[in-house]
């Protein structure tokens, strides 16, 4: 129910005197009486509701039982899943993550018990695998915007394919069937590259290298190394340095010193310096971050991606370099980079 006005029209078109009538609009000589939404037809709350976004759909599901009705309706959540999404599920990997699991979305066309809105939380949960198992595919769940994860064999990693410098095996923890272990080298080089249509339009991404250290990781604690993100052939892509070992960002937080440097398989965890029990601001880009996932990931950096016929097409490049300090460096385990929507404060 609404306050509405009565508004008298004058021969001049000018408005004479305004006055508030319960449950009727005037407007000249029409009369209109109020509109209470929940008397709507479905069709019209959804049509409505599929233009807000998945995460206000999930809200407005609460406000009545006819929202409700509409909200969870295949015509909102068909609206949410990006229209190449089929396009991608025909490409699904075999071995895909979901693919033999009872709410897989390529089992989804042949099911009439699966609705739109459990396609696409699957796919938000659940990656499948792309590209001959080399690539995930996914949706992020509150915009519904496309995220893919480049596996660490579709990344160009200098010396990748020499045992003494990499070695390849396998994790269970791990969306892909291999990973990459550093074993040791002193030139540091990986690259991802992805093309910009796969990617939603009007969005702004963020890239990061998902990874792990192991227990006798060394050469990471006190060089950081470069990373940035920009199209090939474009503008300059955007660089800053970051630290690849986590223990470096929780010391910097209790403003504890720099330790001896961590060499071969001697691991000291002797710090020095002053030590403060009360954390303090600092840049946490610059340090690894634990997913829900047990990975570590460290941001790479943004890039905006433009929408409509402006995205065009090329190829969005993302890289992690370490090839100035000179010293040697092991321990790390690449799974892949992941490039996904930024996160709206």
């Amino acid at each position: 129910m609404f306050n509405q006005k009565k508004t008298d029209v004058g021969v001049g078109g000018g408005e004479e005197e305004e006055e508030e009538e319960e449950g009727r609009i005037s407007c000249g000589t029409v009369m209109v009486d109020h509109i209470d939404l929940q008397n709507l037809p479905e069709g019209c709350i959804a049509n409505v509701v599929s233009l807000t976004t998945p995460r206000d759909a999930c809200r407005l599901s609460s406000v009545s039982r006819s929202f409700k009705s509409a909200s969870e309706s295949d015509a909102v959540w068909d609206r949410f899943i990006p229209p190449e999404t089929h396009t991608i599920l025909s490409l699904q990997s075999p071995s895909s993550s979901v693919s033999s699991s009872p709410s897989s979305p390529s089992s989804t066309s042949n099911s009439k018990s699966k609705s739109k809105k459990e396609l696409y939380l699957t796919l938000c949960d659940n990656p499948i695998l792309i590209e001959q198992g080399k690539m995930s595919f996914s949706l992020d769940k509150s915009s519904g915007k496309k995220c893919y994860m480049i596996s660490a064999r579709a990344l160009s990693i200098v010396w990748a394919d020499t045992p003494h410098y990499w070695k390849w095996i396998s994790l269970p923890d791990s969306r892909f069937e291999e990973v990459a272990e550093l074993v040791s080298v002193c030139w540091l080089e990986i690259r991802g590259r992805i093309g910009r249509r796969m990617l939603s339009p009007s969005t702004l991404y963020k890239a990061y290298l998902v990874f792990k250290s192991t227990a006798g990781a060394y050469g990471f604690d006190h060089q950081p190394v470069e990373v940035s993100v920009g199209m090939l052939g474009g503008e300059e892509p955007t660089r800053h340095t970051v630290f690849l070992d986590a223990e470096r960002g929780q010391n910097a937080a209790y403003h504890i010193g720099p330790g001896p440097r961590r060499i071969g398989l001697i691991n000291r965890r002797h710090f020095l310096g002053y030590q403060s029990s009360q954390p303090r601001e600092i840049n946490e880009t610059q340090y690894p971050k634990e997913r829900d996932d047990g990975w570590l990931e460290i941001e790479l950096g943004e890039f905006f991606c433009q929408g409509g016929g402006d995205g065009g097409d090329g190829e969005l490049e993302m890289a992690c370099l370490e090839v100035t300090g000179g010293h040697w460096k092991g321990g790390l385990i690449v799974q892949g980079i992941e490039i996904r929507p930024k996160i709206k404060d």
